[in-house]
């Protein structure tokens, strides 16, 4: 599977030498960042994983089969000063992982240990942007801060178990973030490719009825980890 940083990375050295080879020492939108407010938008891919802390220790492994998602929204962007500005990026991030429960004494031969967990969010950070000194068309940063989502499909309310093959999730959910990019200003518009970590401060599962369940019976606290890239268009 191709990884999310290396995706980034390869577009990052694209834009870079694109930019170079177009003499970059004539600065472009030489007062776009002494706009107060501007709007953009962003497209980008995601990769969500599951933190699994268990009551007992399990003498079996739950294995979590990734897939790369779609990141799409739109973006407000406040300037406080020359160097931090306020960003708040709501957005549709949609994904799917696969989660395999190994053998288990209570599982039979026949029995489906495999879940599918299909997730649409609405994603809404609110974040602090720290740029640097801007050097010819580039402006690295940081990103940060906290934001929370609603998950349309986690079945939180759902009557039905991992008996019925329906895996329960907390439908509202909150994290913290951080990440880096890069501003290109190009000739009309500023692109800015960024990689960020996401990181949920609560448990998301609903354990099945049954306490003793060989689904969720042994898992303490589930919490969603996740990459973002996104590439985003002022």
């Amino acid at each position: 599977m191709i990884k999310l940083p290396s995706i980034l990375l390869f577009l990052m050295f694209f834009i870079a030498g694109f930019c170079q080879k177009n003499n970059t020492k004539i600065e472009n939108l030489q007062n776009f960042d002494k706009q107060k407010l501007h709007f953009g938008y962003f497209i980008g891919f995601n990769q969500y994983n599951y933190k699994l802390d268990y009551k007992i220790n399990p003498n079996y492994a739950t294995w979590i089969e990734e897939s790369i998602g779609i990141n799409i929204g739109l973006i407000g962007d406040l300037r406080i000063n020359e160097y931090i500005n306020l960003r708040f990026e709501p957005g549709l991030h949609t994904n799917k992982l696969n989660l395999r429960f190994n053998e288990r004494s209570k599982f039979t031969q026949n029995s489906d240990t495999i879940r599918s967990v299909k997730s649409s969010y609405i994603h809404m950070p609110l974040l602090i942007k720290l740029s640097t000194k801007r050097l010819d068309n580039f402006r690295p940063y940081l990103i940060g801060g906290v934001s929370t989502s609603f998950n349309l499909s986690s079945n939180q309310n759902s009557p039905e178990d991992n008996k019925n093959n329906v895996f329960r999730l907390k439908a509202n959910n909150l994290y913290y973030e951080l990440g880096f990019g890069i501003d290109f200003y190009l000739q009309y518009f500023k692109f800015s490719p960024s990689i960020r970590g996401v990181f949920s401060l609560k448990d998301e599962l609903v354990p099945d009825d049954d306490v003793a369940s060989p689904w969720t019976g042994n898992i303490e606290n589930l919490s969603t980890r996740g990459v973002f890239i996104n590439l985003t268009f002022h």
